[in-house]
């Protein structure tokens, strides 16, 4: 498989030129596996802490509730495309399903996202500057949120749909490129619907302006044009076969659709916003100077992810504007096919009104491809800009290893080891509630949490009354939290987690939900404060003050847990 195509040669290594035709590098052949490996062990690190981020509960209690024999939209709700729960759904029938084997995914993925990324940026920049964008993903993309989530299924598809189409316009003749490049996508689409359709806007931009302002149409000649299709239709097709054959297909697209209306609502956040309490907020300026600057430096990736989505747009203009030189055409392609998938994510993440840190970071490994054209494409011959590269290269990589090593820090520090009914996870105190509901509740038994902790549900190996394994006000309709308060009354269950505080912290983490969504009336909470009774408070992930309940008329739990925590 080809590596590297480029031009000229550096201080990092030399690069074939666009006349030998795209060649592989054996030195980076072995580059990138030793960046597959250092970087998923960097990632062992973080395998069994938790921070019990409610976010990771979906798709694992997804995947149980499919293990069980639900159907996806038919048996319980979801907002987005069904690949992420199959996924893990699988992973869990093959190899035991455990809180370690959905961790032990994410390590995978981290190796492909900064090999990919050393080998994409490769194709045009010194092996000093892959290997810096190779270590920013490591460092910064998934330790920020190691949490078993869709958007980096979804991201790790786009990321291999824009590595199948560099190596097709490297290997035109190979049609089976095209075909990996469309089916990529597809799947990019059917873990994420958003994410899916950037890298899809993406591609056939790039591939517009490559025939425009090169004229290389292969990609859209009949052969090649047939196996781009083919890729990218037969996962969608299948999709729809199978939710038609259970009867589910109807829902399916109900819920597809459902986040356009709803989704929004709730989440829509500023450019490049951090999600922070304010305390923490006012700690970046607080304290000496000294410290600030440290604090500030250490922070340096949240402004650089910030910027790179919008270099990549200049990128593009540029490139676009100026056409192709003679002796560097292949390379050409790649700055517009990789800049014009940067592009489309970015229109993607702008309209789904989420372009925070969080979600551009879970883009990061295409992204930090940017990272690396910026400060070490081999194209530029300015004096200047080769004289302040070392300079800035390291400023940036004690920017990142500062940065890192404050999201390693609560790892290494999470002494609280708990056994769960999916195996043991780490935190960095301890969480009652989810200890009250191991020690109360039985397997398979029904349960509630509310509004918002699904994976208290996966851990415990508890299930929903519901067809909900969240709530969230704003986001979720009136006429879905009246259907949860029947359902509810028809449940039943013998234990309740209520956070009765949750619409207060709505500024933090939801700071643009509807006021007239948080002071409406909400028929759960009135249910369960109608009959139920509290059995005492319990602290749950560091953010969140559960009130363990019971039905009324039954007795709370003898064992002192039920004292306030």
């Amino acid at each position: 498989m080809n590596l590297v195509a480029s031009t000229g040669s550096d201080a990092g290594g030399s690069i074939v030129s666009d006349a030998e035709g795209p060649g592989a590098s054996k030195a980076d052949s072995i580059i990138g596996i030793a960046v597959f490996v250092l970087s998923a062990a960097y990632l062992c690190l973080f395998f069994r802490f938790t921070a019990l981020n409610s976010d990771e509960g979906i798709s694992l209690q997804g995947a149980q509730r499919i293990l069980s024999g639900q159907v996806l939209y038919r048996d319980f709700f979801a907002f987005y495309t069904p690949g992420s729960y199959y996924w893990t759904a699988l992973l869990f029938r093959v190899f035991g399903s455990s809180f370690g084997v959905a961790r032990a995914a994410l390590i995978v993925y981290g190796g492909i996202f900064s090999t990919a990324t050393f080998l994409l940026s490769r194709r045009v920049c010194s092996r000093v500057s892959s290997l810096l964008a190779a270590f920013a993903v490591a460092v910064s993309c998934l330790p920020f949120r190691f949490v078993v989530l869709h958007n980096w299924e979804s991201t790790l598809l786009a990321l291999l749909a824009l590595y199948s189409a560099v190596v097709y316009f490297e290997r035109p003749g190979k049609t089976y490129w095209a075909f990996c490049t469309g089916m990529f996508a597809s799947l990019a689409f059917l873990f994420e619907q958003s994410k899916g359709a950037g890298i899809a806007l993406g591609l056939a931009l790039g591939f517009v302006l490559i025939g425009a302002r090169t004229g290389d149409w292969t990609i859209f000649k009949r052969h090649q044009f047939c196996a781009l299709l083919l890729g990218a239709s037969w996962p969608v097709i299948a999709t729809m076969i199978y939710f038609a054959t259970v009867h589910a297909l109807r829902p399916m697209l109900a819920d597809w659709m459902w986040p356009f209306s709803n989704y929004s609502a709730a989440n829509k956040l500023p450019y490049g916003f951090l999600v922070m309490s304010t305390a923490d907020r006012g700690a970046l300026l607080r304290g000496s100077i000294g410290s600030s600057i440290l604090t500030l430096f250490s922070s340096g990736p949240i402004y650089v992810m910030a910027v790179l989505p919008l270099a990549a747009v200049l990128i593009l203009a540029w490139f676009s504007y100026r056409g192709p030189t003679p002796d560097q055409n292949q390379r050409y392609k790649f700055w517009i096919l990789s800049s014009s998938v940067m592009v489309g994510m970015l229109v993607s993440t702008l309209l789904t009104r989420r372009p925070d840190f969080t979600h551009l970071n879970y883009q990061g490994p295409i992204f930090y491809i940017a990272l690396a054209w910026i400060l070490g494409a081999t194209s530029i011959r300015s004096r200047f800009a080769l004289a302040i590269r070392p300079p800035l290269i390291a400023v940036a990589f004690l920017s990142f290893s500062f940065f890192g090593l404050a999201l390693l820090w609560p790892a290494l520090n999470a002494h609280v080891e708990t056994q769960t009914f999916r195996g043991a996870i780490r935190t960095g105190q301890p969480d009652f509630a989810l200890d009250f509901l191991l020690e109360h509740s039985r397997p398979g038994e029904e349960v509630f949490v509310y509004p918002y902790e699904p994976l208290y549900y996966f851990l415990s190996g508890t299930r929903s009354s519901l067809r909900y394994d969240f709530l969230q006000p704003g986001m979720h309709t009136p006429e879905q939290f009246r259907e949860s308060a029947e359902e509810l009354a028809e449940a039943r269950p013998a234990i309740v987690l209520f956070e009765p505080t949750f619409r207060e912290k709505y500024k933090l983490g939801w700071p643009n939900t509807p006021a007239e969504a948080l002071e409406a009336p909400d028929p759960v909470s009135g249910y369960l404060e109608s009959n139920y009774h509290a059995c005492g408070s319990l602290p749950g992930n560091g953010f969140w003050v559960f009130t363990a309940m019971v039905p009324n008329g039954s007795g709370c739990p003898s064992d002192g847990r039920d004292a306030d925590r």
